[in-house]
């Protein structure tokens, strides 16, 4: 961390928080497809379901890169560079592994979305909000520092909720299934549903540490 005295007195670019936020608007909008997807799904409507998300995974994938090249070209950050990207990476891992979840069900045709699968969106959704708010807390950190933190707090208990539903998940499909590809199928699903709620726990933990660093 830079703490020149010629850094605080340095204008800072918060070009970043602006694109922070975009990369969670790109978050929200594949959670609600996935959502509609798990509920609605089936095989004449899964490819189109998945090109809509696979979009969207896109989008995350420039904006994340777009992070990445103003950070190359800008000579005083908010942050630090690492946290900055490390940030941004991490919450555009969300919708990559929301993205991985659909392209499951698109390619392995299940006999039928996973029990389990809506309420981990609804999870991801709610992560998603939580980020939302400690990302638009973000340029404001001296004065919203226990707000954010309470946000990343509660990003824990989700992931520790959606570690019960996968738990929960599995006796119930090792116990009920038969039909090992069946088995593999839907397990590898949720399994991808349940690491976009880890990437969400994950990003709180990079807000915690830009907190501890300036805050």
């Amino acid at each position: 961390m830079d703490n020149t005295i010629f850094s605080k007195f340095t204008p800072k670019e918060k070009k970043f928080f602006p694109l922070l936020k975009e990369i969670v608007e790109v978050i929200k909008s594949a959670a609600d497809l996935m959502l509609e997807f798990v509920e609605k799904g089936n095989p004449k409507n899964a490819a189109e379901y998945y090109k809509k998300i696979k979009e969207e995974e896109h989008k995350g994938d420039e904006l994340s890169n777009r992070v990445f090249d103003e950070l190359n070209t800008t000579f005083i950050t908010p942050f630090d560079r690492e946290d900055i990207h490390h940030l941004a990476s991490t919450m555009d891992d969300i919708t990559d592994y929301i993205n991985s979840a659909a392209k499951r069900i698109f390619l392995y045709n299940p006999q039928e979305i996973p029990e389990g699968s809506r309420e981990l969106v609804l999870l991801i959704k709610e992560a998603a909000e939580l980020i939302e708010k400690a990302v638009e807390e973000l340029d404001v950190l001296k004065k919203s520092r226990k707000r954010v933190s309470q946000y990343c707090t509660e990003l824990h208990i989700i992931e520790n909720k959606a570690d019960d539903v996968y738990d929960n998940f599995l006796i119930q499909l090792f116990e009920k299934q038969h039909n090992g590809v069946e088995l593999i199928k839907q397990k590898e699903i949720m399994y991808e549903l349940e690491k976009a709620t880890d990437a969400a726990e994950y990003v709180g933990k990079i807000i915690k540490t830009i907190i501890v660093k300036y805050a």
